[in-house]
This record gives C-alpha cells, structure tokens and sequence, in this order.
C-alpha cells in the first residue's frame, strides 16, 4: 500500500477514534500502522508483529483495539483487516491500476468505489444494494505476464 494512502488513512482512523472518545496512545498507533501496513489475517498474528516492536503488549490490548476499530467502522474482521474503502472514502490514491500500454491509473477511494457500483449494477449483480468495501488481493499474474513477454 502506498505511503501516501497508508498516511490518510491513518489521519481519518486517529480522528474517528477520537471522536468516539478514545485517547490515541503511541500502543494505538504502533497496532494501526502494523494493520494498515501488513497483511495480518489475525488478531494473534497483529499480536506477534507488534509485540516484536513493544515487549509491554498484552494480548488484551490488541482484541480492544481491532474491537474499536470495528465499532467506529474503520475495518472488518470479514475482510481480513483490510481497511475498507466506502462511498465517503477520501483516500487520494485507494487503487491503481495498470493498463497494458503502462498507463497507470489512480482512483480515489470514492471513485473506485463509483465503478465498482456501476459495474454490478450493470451485469445484474446487484439491485439496489450499495457497496460497503471491496477486498482485493493481489496475485502474480501480472508478474507471470511480464516473464512471458520478456
């Protein structure tokens, strides 16, 4: 995930959290950066990565924490902890995507979101339900095409 998308991200988390009336503790801080940043598919795998950092960690802290993260709509245990991007999403940079002349293009969070509506909606996927997160994982597809060509 890019640094700059990571960074945004961050800043609309800290300031959910604060105002659920939460104070943001550099523990706080460590755990979200650890998700925003890893791919952790666990509250026990987060655990390890951050008691790595903070020997100080309990367990507990990290359950509260991927619990409030939850309770302010900041992530989804259903989507592995990957922080979702909704119709307000303000990331700048949530999806890029590759065309094969190398254009690359940027969408923000809302606009990603847009499409992938709109292109439901189209194929008769979805009726009047809205999109609430879309999780995508990357594969080596684009890598096996690039050792063919070359």
């Amino acid at each position: 995930m890019s640094k700059m998308v990571t960074n945004m991200q961050k800043d609309i988390i800290v300031q959910k959290l604060r105002d659920s009336g939460c104070r943001i503790t550099k523990q706080r801080l460590m755990l979200l950066d650890i998700i925003l940043e890893e791919d952790c598919a666990s509250c026990k795998e987060i655990f390890y990565k951050a008691s790595k950092i903070d020997k100080s960690l309990g367990t507990a802290t990290v359950y509260r924490m991927i619990n409030t993260l939850e309770d302010i709509g900041a992530i989804s245990r259903k989507n592995m902890y990957r922080v979702a991007c909704g119709v307000d999403c303000c990331a700048e940079r949530a999806c890029s995507i590759t065309l094969d002349d190398g254009t690359v293009l940027d969408l923000t969070g809302a606009e990603w979101n847009r499409i992938i509506q709109a292109g439901l909606e189209e194929k008769g996927y979805i009726s009047g339900k809205k999109v609430i997160s879309v999780d995508a994982r990357s594969c080596d597809c684009a890598a096996s095409e690039e050792m063919k060509n070359a």
